[in-house]
């Protein structure tokens, strides 16, 4: 299985290219079946959140149920005209929210497992650099009783400032 990194944009493109290539497959072999189209939108919300690279995690739920609407002016059944068009989607949203929120369930679960399981490899990273930095201690200083490189001194407090004095002001000749 392939196991490609997708930015914010690439994923918004793969989900929403995804989602009308499946409803326009749907529509020309078996005549527009809804619940098709809501599964394979599981499917492809899965894909987008496990194949969204770390930096971009919170876009994975967002392009999501955007691309569900894409893909949906295919699937709907409409009576023709602009306004029987609009009427189809709003109707298909309605009668498909169910896919379209567990596709967005699935997605926003797998990116916080996959977010609380970065922060916890990034904790444990910080952790064994910190250990190691005590052991061996910061460059130059005497063992484990220096501080640590990533311990700040505390500023200096500083003398406050004068208070600001007019300046003078020359009378205007008339």
């Amino acid at each position: 299985m392939p196991n490609p990194r997708l930015t914010g944009l690439g994923c918004g493109l793969f989900c929403g290219v995804s989602m009308l290539a499946l409803a326009s497959l749907d529509r020309l072999l078996f005549g527009s079946a809804p619940a098709l189209y809501g599964a394979l939108f599981l499917l492809v919300s899965a894909l987008t959140a496990v194949w969204v690279r770390g930096g971009d995690l919170a876009s994975a739920p967002v392009v999501v149920p955007i691309a569900f609407a894409a893909g949906l002016p295919l699937i709907a059944d409409s009576e023709g005209g602009l306004g029987g068009h609009l009427m189809a989607l709003v109707t298909a949203l309605a009668m498909q929210a169910g896919w379209l929120y567990g596709g967005t369930l699935v997605a926003g679960l797998i990116v916080t497992v996959r977010k609380l399981r970065l922060m916890a490899r990034r904790a444990a990273e910080r952790e064994r650099e910190r250990e190691r930095l005590g052991e061996q201690g910061p460059a130059g200083a005497g063992g484990p009783q220096a501080r640590p490189a990533y311990v700040r001194a505390a500023a200096r407090a500083r003398a406050p400032r004068p208070p600001v004095q007019p300046g003078r002001t020359v009378p205007r000749s008339s």
